[in-house]
């Protein structure tokens, strides 16, 4: 048995989609699906969520279709500039609701931002979309709910994936290792520097983060930041890592091919995938093949339900 394989980004088959003429050859990439005027489609703008006694701002493509459906929660990175918001799009043209929010702290969220407070964010985002009224409100099945980050946000994603049974897959798009990252500001020189360029990036989204305190959060939680020490558990589940071949943020020799190689090194695991675009860090030439690689991955891996 394979401990890992890339993905041929074929056209997807939507199962959601079974009016469509024909329905083999349906992909929620590149084509709309056929209107349900009973249970429309729709964008829920009046949703948010709380962390920390904080409210988060968020919004819910809702998909068509009767019945519950399987759910994404989107994570965005640090400060968050890409939001993969047309991949929110083709999930949900797939038949996949999509949930997107902001941690607290950033672009208008109450509460303060911090790495710590991120992965508190994504938990309890989490446990609010599976809570029974939500997911009866919103058409969402509790046992098929997948985290998909980017950058800082497969961090998340993979972390909490790492620490809940109830996620079903877990999709990293140029994921970051930020116990790695915590090793390599052992320097003072290269903290400073590092803690200016987190200041640069969160301002105006981040208003009044400190550099400093975000280094020392890398720092305070170095070895549980470390996704190479979450192997064990992410080999349970299926999981998506993707990397770009030209990312000079996340390089993928640093952050992909060491966590990939020790989820594949586990004992029985099997349920590893990787896709390697050439691209960089936000995949800004390859969104088409991205969203493919991240679709056909969720129809094979992450269409049951897990219990």
């Amino acid at each position: 048995m394979r401990l890992d394989r890339t993905l041929a980004l074929a056209a997807l088959l939507c199962a959601c989609a079974t009016s469509s003429p024909d329905p083999a050859r349906f992909d929620p990439v590149s084509a709309d699906p056929p209107v349900d005027l009973a249970n429309p489609a729709k964008l829920a703008e009046d949703v948010s969520f709380t962390s920390g006694g904080a409210r988060m701002n968020a919004i819910l493509y809702e998909a068509a279709g009767a019945g519950l459906h399987p759910t994404a929660i989107l994570l965005h990175g640090f400060p968050g500039n890409e939001r993969n918001l047309d991949l929110a799009q083709a999930l949900r043209r797939a038949g996949w609701n999509a949930v997107f929010f902001h941690y607290r702290g950033t672009w208008g969220s109450g509460g303060d931002f911090s790495f710590a407070n991120v992965l508190e964010d994504a938990a309890a985002v989490l446990a609010q979309v599976r809570a029974p009224a939500f997911a009866q409100a919103h058409r969402i099945d509790p046992s098929r709910i997948v985290l998909i980050g980017h950058s800082m946000g497969g961090f998340a994603a993979l972390i909490t994936a790492s620490e809940h049974d109830e996620v079903a897959c877990a999709v990293s798009l140029a994921g970051a290792n930020f116990g790695l990252l915590a090793v390599t500001l052992t320097d003072g020189a290269a903290s400073d520097a590092t803690a200016q360029r987190f200041e640069q990036w969160g301002s105006g989204p981040i208003p009044g983060i400190s550099g400093k305190a975000l280094i020392a959060d890398l720092h305070e939680h170095a070895a549980a930041y470390d996704l190479t020490k979450r192997a064990p558990a992410l080999a349970k589940k299926p999981v998506l890592l993707v990397a770009g071949s030209r990312d000079t943020v996340a390089r993928p020799e640093l952050h992909h091919a060491p966590l990939a190689g020790a989820i594949a090194a586990q004992p029985g695991a099997h349920r590893l995938t990787q896709i390697v675009l050439d691209s960089d860090h936000a995949f800004s030439d390859s969104r088409i093949a991205l969203t493919h690689g991240v679709l056909d991955f969720l129809a094979q891996e992450c269409t049951a339900p897990s219990g």
